[in-house]
């Protein structure tokens, strides 16, 4: 906010004994410059909310508002110690940032595992079979295998905490990594 629109919003006495290079004027000219740091964040909050555009650093805090911060990795080793970053890169925290609310819509059901390890990963070819046939070929209730393609291996524990967050709770699950 500019002086003027300041000044306009003083009692009339104040307005009246208005001046340059008087106490009132300095003072008016402290408040624009104290407000303009706020006012600019303000013009420019599209670009800081909207994941494609954020600065890296508020993509890390856009994730932790989406409860996407689970998926990071800690430089100190343990969540909260060091810097946090992400296994498969800035670029696919994005995209995961862009989709978490449909993701969110659907969870718990296959469809959203499937689509929330190819966004997360930037690997496409996984498949989630529901009750698979064990060992004696029977079914094995409540149970998830998650086949992922041989180019995921690299982030396998992102593969499994996303599998271990994203599931039904409910279900138990193997992960195997397909050989080709």
């Amino acid at each position: 906010m500019d002086r003027a629109r300041i000044a306009r919003l003083l009692p009339e006495i104040y307005q009246s004994a208005l001046a340059p290079n008087k106490p009132l004027a300095a003072t008016l000219e402290v408040m624009e410059m104290l407000q303009a740091p706020a006012e600019n964040a303000l013009a420019t909050l599209d670009a800081h909310i909207d994941p494609m555009r954020a600065p890296p650093n508020f993509v890390l805090m856009l994730a932790r508002w989406l409860d996407l911060d689970r998926y990071l990795d800690w430089t100190g080793g343990r969540p909260g110690e060091g810097a946090p970053r992400y296994a498969a890169g800035l670029g696919r925290l994005r995209l995961l940032c862009l989709e978490a609310a449909e993701l969110a819509r659907w969870r718990g059901t296959r469809r959203t595992l499937e689509r929330i390890l190819t966004v997360a990963t930037g690997v496409s070819g996984y498949a989630v079979e529901e009750n698979p046939p064990g060992p004696k070929g029977v079914a094995r209730c409540f149970h998830l295998r998650v086949v992922a393609p041989a180019a995921a291996r690299p982030l396998a524990d992102l593969v499994r905490r996303i599998v271990d967050e994203e599931r039904p709770a409910y279900t138990t699950y193997d992960i195997e990594f397909s050989q080709a």
